[in-house]
């Protein structure tokens, strides 16, 4: 193997500031199990990855509802489309530098002057759908108005919109405080009434770190729970008698502690999950307070008051699954009001793969992002492809590990690297999402310019089948030395897709064994004594027993459809 502190890799590192040590401990820990799958995130959508275009890669800023249209009109006219090309997204910068009178995104006044609604309809038009971004911080990356504290504004809007696929950026992130407020009483009344029924914490079933404690300067008894933070204590009441059905105020008495800010999540009757921030004290006094409105039931009801968050991975986690349930309420709503068909909204998650979006991505949304941007250059690619290749375990239909866009035909990409990228992609399972100018692909006088060597590319059949595959199984890499690969993926009808790739900079011959690949626990191919075989990008066929080798240029791929002769 290449002395790595020197290898592209190591420079790939180096330029995206990935700690070298973070990144092995990141992919030690790559194989961790799955939540429940009860919890997955579920709309109907990205049974297969996802295929469509994004505005980023290549337009970054320099974009405009002209150029969507265009792109969209290229689409389809390129045959794009018929091969499975559906999504248009518009990736930051499509929005105004300030919200409306309602509060409500917009479209740029200057760039997008029509709005998304109409331009959503003209893509819609074409047989494609649109699909848009924010971040979920303060601003977008681009320091633009994002969603934080409006997502339900913003998922409604993008569902009035007609919107089908949203990009979550991580941009500006605020996370969500560890620590939590110390409760002295909790108040319930209705609304416009004084008198009510309070619970004091002395009086609370107390769990794990909960402790109760005294401070003589507090009204009432001075007594109150602490050791609410980091998942790491509760604090219940039950059997509550409510009067009647309905709406009321919840209101928490507080002992002021601490400068930093709070979180506090509080379940009621085991299923309604409400939440508050509390800032940081400064006040002169030891009491404080903070309300809410909840709903509750006539006759006995629970009361479970903690925060759950405990690291950054929490915290990212219940962001995102926040949005993903503001989309699919949105969506329902929409649809209801509208006496319309539900357009349900891919949500593509682009944390940057900080906090192990694999592990919780599946209950939050149908794609998560698991690396850092990709470039247009082939230890991007190759660096890229080194993290999410060891993730196949988190992949499958509906919720898919997300490599990041594609490069192909951007940035100094040979022939070579341009087909070992869009086929490993393909054997990984992960979202098409082109970067390019699709514009290129169509001539002036509008016919089609099918010699075009990108278009041949990304409009293979063949390969995009490989990713297509109903079975949603990410490949999973056999046998590697460092610089050449071999990536098994089972396929539907007991067929097998077979990569083999050469990472380095010289020539190099790789091959595999069909015996030992069908002794593989994973493997859907049956044992045969010969072999139907056909190369993907030569476009021919032939048979073979057992062993085949092949001498594959630097940066380069062989792609194999098997079956069982």
């Amino acid at each position: 193997m290449a002395d790595f502190k020197n290898s592209s890799f190591a420079t790939f590192l180096r330029k995206n500031k990935i700690c070298p040590v973070c990144f092995a401990k990141k992919i030690a820990s790559a194989t961790q199990i799955h939540l429940n799958g009860a919890d997955r995130f579920e709309n109907g959508t990205a049974l297969t990855p996802p295929m469509g275009w994004a505005s980023w890669n290549l337009f970054r800023n320099r974009i405009n509802e002209k150029l969507i249209e265009d792109i969209a009109k290229a689409m389809r006219d390129s045959g794009l489309a018929d091969c499975g090309y559906q999504y248009v997204n518009i990736d930051d910068c499509w929005m105004s530098s300030s919200r409306d009178e309602n509060g409500r995104l917009r479209g740029d006044l200057a760039t997008f002057p029509s709005g998304i609604k109409a331009l959503c309809e003209k893509v819609n038009d074409l047989g494609l759908k649109l699909g848009i971004y924010t971040s979920n911080g303060t601003l977008t990356c681009e320091d633009l108005p994002s969603s934080l504290y409006h997502e339900r504004t913003d998922a409604e809007t993008f569902a009035e919109w007609g919107i089908e696929y949203f990009k979550y950026d991580f941009c500006h992130n605020i996370p969500i405080p560890t620590n939590a407020p110390e409760i002295s009483t909790v108040m319930l009344t209705k609304p416009g009434c004084a008198e009510g029924i309070t619970l004091y914490a002395e009086d609370a079933e107390l769990r794990g770190n909960a402790i109760l404690l005294s401070d003589s300067k507090m009204a009432d008894t001075g007594r109150y729970v602490s050791g609410l933070e980091s998942g790491g204590g509760s604090m219940y009441f039950s059997n509550v008698d409510i009067p009647e059905d309905g709406t009321y105020t919840l209101t928490l008495g507080l002992h002021k502690a601490g400068f930093k800010d709070k979180y506090l999540e509080i379940v009621v009757n085991d299923t309604d999950i409400y939440t508050l921030t509390e800032p940081g004290t400064k006040g002169f006094t030891h009491d404080g307070r903070n309300q809410i409105t909840v709903e509750l039931k006539k006759g006995s009801n629970s009361f479970k008051f903690h925060n759950p968050v405990a690291s950054r991975m929490d915290s990212a986690a219940k962001q995102y699954r926040n949005m993903g349930k503001e989309l699919q309420r949105a969506t329902k709503l929409v649809a209801e009001r509208e006496g319309k068909e539900e357009k349900p909204i891919c949500f593509s998650i682009c944390e940057w793969g900080r906090n192990k979006p694999w592990i919780w991505g599946h209950t939050a949304g149908n794609l998560w992002r698991t690396t850092p941007d990709i470039k247009p250059v082939w230890a991007s690619i190759i660096g890229i492809y080194e993290v999410n290749v060891r993730l196949y375990k988190h992949a499958g239909s509906g919720n898919w590990n997300d490599p990041d866009m594609l490069e192909v035909g951007n940035g100094d990409l040979n022939d070579n690297e341009n087909k070992a990228h869009f086929s490993l992609w393909c054997m990984m399972s992960a979202p098409l999402i082109l970067g390019n100018d699709l514009r290129k692909f169509i001539r002036p006088d509008g016919s089609v310019d099918k010699d075009n060597k990108i278009l041949k590319i990304i409009s293979n059949k063949a390969a995009i089948a490989i990713n297509q595959d109903k079975l949603g199984i990410q490949c999973r890499r056999i046998r590697t030395n460092g610089l050449t690969d071999v990536l098994v993926k089972p396929l539907e009808n007991k067929e097998m897709a077979i990569c083999l790739l050469n990472k380095g900079p010289v020539e190099m011959e790789v091959s595999f064994d069909m015996k030992d690949i069908v002794k593989e626990s994973f493997a859907l191919l049956p044992d045969a004594y010969k072999y139907e075989v056909y190369d993907i990008w030569d476009d021919k066929e032939f048979k073979i027993r057992d062993t085949y080798s092949a001498k594959l240029a630097p940066h380069s791929v062989k792609l194999f459809r098997i079956m069982a002769d």
